[in-house]
């Protein structure tokens, strides 16, 4: 009996220190390396925002309508604008997106087209309210995004990549010291510019107060 008793009491578990999940890694597998801050598409960015003040003084060279002046600053404009669109590339093609990045690339976009629509306004060669309109929905838009981003990411259509870049276009004929005859190109440039720039941001409202009353429905 004494035997028998032994042998239940030695059969029943006494608090044994669980063995590790063999599925604990794949429940919670390790987080990826950290993307550093300091890579190339972030360089580049950076590069950008550096470029602003030197396009500004390059503008602005005697009174703003020296020749060699203007040329100068539609390059540093073409070479900004082109390494907004690398950088982009290589963060996403590397994996070498930033939250740093995510902040920065838009500043140093409005910062850039901001600059020279400003720029050009004081110099007179642009009216005031084509910057006012194209300044404000740019302004709006990137406001709108950093909300919008916290729950989902509104992908760029291809109206917005046309609209950027037919501002960039529209803006760098106005850079160029090009003869009164070319007056309406330019124009007509803006004109459409300033029609996508309208066009596109009130798509861009309409896909977020959607995604908005999406959200909300499912609370």
């Amino acid at each position: 009996m004494s035997a028998q008793r032994e042998d239940v009491v030695s059969n029943e578990p006494s608090d044994p220190i669980p063995a590790p999940h063999p599925a604990t890694e794949l429940d919670h597998p390790p987080a990826s390396p950290a993307v550093p801050v300091l890579n190339i598409a972030n360089v580049l960015t950076v590069v950008r925002i550096g470029l602003v003040p030197i396009f500004v003084w390059a503008l602005f060279l005697g009174d703003g309508h020296s020749t060699s002046g203007r040329i100068t600053a539609f390059a540093i404009f073409a070479v900004a604008a082109i390494t907004d669109r690398v950088d982009g590339q290589l963060a996403r093609k590397y994996g070498l997106v930033t939250d740093f990045g995510k902040l920065a690339d838009p500043i140093a976009d409005k910062a850039l087209i901001g600059a020279a629509l400003v720029g050009l306004s004081v110099l007179g060669d642009l009216s005031w309210w084509v910057t006012a309109i194209i300044g404000a929905r740019e302004l709006a838009i990137t406001a709108l995004r950093f909300v919008v981003v916290q729950h989902r990411v509104i992908p760029a259509s291809r109206g917005g990549k046309l609209k950027t870049l037919v501002q960039s276009l529209a803006i760098g004929l106005y850079i160029l010291p090009l003869p009164a005859v070319a007056q309406p190109v330019c124009a007509g440039f803006m004109a459409v510019a300033v029609f996508l720039t309208i066009v596109t941001g009130i798509d861009y409202v309409v896909q977020a107060l959607r995604l908005g009353s999406h959200r909300h429905a499912h609370h």
